[in-house]
């Protein structure tokens, strides 16, 4: 494996481990007990409606990272999953959990 895949898989494994991090502080914050008073309920049942759709976004991108990382280890890390055509090396450094090049994802 290239220097330049090492690192790029060292940012996903560090991405990764602050994902599982952020979404363990979500699943905290969204289990806590809410107010007694109405009104700060309203505002608590909010928050927490943020805050899902805060961990459904970690969640994609996590299930992102854990894909391109099973492609680094499988070898086909670089292959563009719509073409077989080879990924850009400077795109997966910008994106470095496509599966695209840079042509299927303008399609």
């Amino acid at each position: 494996m290239s220097q330049e895949l090492l690192t790029i898989k060292q940012q996903l494994e560090t991405r990764k481990t602050e994902l599982m991090l952020r979404l363990t502080e979500l699943k905290t914050d969204v289990t806590q007990a809410h107010s007694s008073d109405w009104s700060e309920q309203a505002q608590e049942r909010e928050n927490d409606e943020v805050m899902d759709a805060l961990g459904n976004e970690a969640r994609l991108e996590l299930s992102r990272i854990n894909r391109a990382l099973e492609k680094i280890d499988a070898g086909n890390y670089t292959t563009c999953s719509r073409c077989g055509e080879e990924i850009a090396l400077n795109r997966l450094q910008a994106v470095p959990y496509t599966d695209l090049c840079i042509r299927c994802a303008e399609d």
